[in-house]
């Protein structure tokens, strides 16, 4: 993504959720929608550290849910008015409609072939199973659905992939895009 206005916007929102996402700062929300309250006082509600409470509360504040005044010699917190009242939606939903569609389903897929794959060959086997799984699916298009193939065969297709193809015979049966029944291999419909 770029430092466009739009980037820009979903980062702000990011921040917003990363500042809700601690149950202290929750708790300090709740104490200020009563009535605004200083550093000390919320540190001793909480039963915690005021460097703490004055951490916490920093993060709500950079992210516009309190505002902050000085008063004698305390700085004053409260809740921003109606700043708990945007919906879910609102804060979820794209303020550019084509963006969600821009953002390609397939970007994980894309990337670990890419990684693995030079020239149409495969660099190395992953060890992951997340991304072997992606390496497995994309050698099992190369054989057609439900048609009968020899291990002989298969070594021959396998071959232009990789050198080991006892271990990537394996891997297609054990992640069930094949199946081997007589010394008879076949791609599985769900491949």
């Amino acid at each position: 993504m770029s430092n466009s206005p739009t980037h820009k916007n979903l980062e702000e929102r990011a921040q917003l959720f990363k500042a809700l996402g601690h149950p202290t700062r929750l708790l300090i929300l709740n104490l200020l929608a009563v009535k605004p309250r200083h550093t000390e006082e919320l540190a001793a509600i909480l039963k915690l550290q005021p460097a703490t409470v004055s951490h916490h509360l920093s993060q709500l504040t950079a992210v516009g849910l309190l505002t902050a005044e000085k008063e004698q010699y305390y700085q004053m917190y409260d809740l921003v008015a109606d700043a708990l009242r945007r919906s879910l939606r609102e804060l979820v939903t794209l303020a550019e409609p084509g963006l969600a569609t821009a953002v390609s389903p397939d970007a994980y897929r894309d990337k670990v072939l890419e990684t693995f794959f030079r020239h149409g060959r495969l660099r190395q086997i992953p060890a992951q199973r997340k991304k072997r799984q992606v390496i497995l699916e994309k050698l099992v298009e190369a054989f057609e659905f439900d048609q009968p193939y020899t291990e002989l065969e298969v070594n021959r297709i396998l071959v232009a992939f990789h050198d080991d193809v006892a271990t990537l015979r394996r891997e297609l049966i054990a992640s069930q895009l094949m199946t081997r029944a007589e010394g008879v291999y076949r791609r599985l419909l769900v491949g």
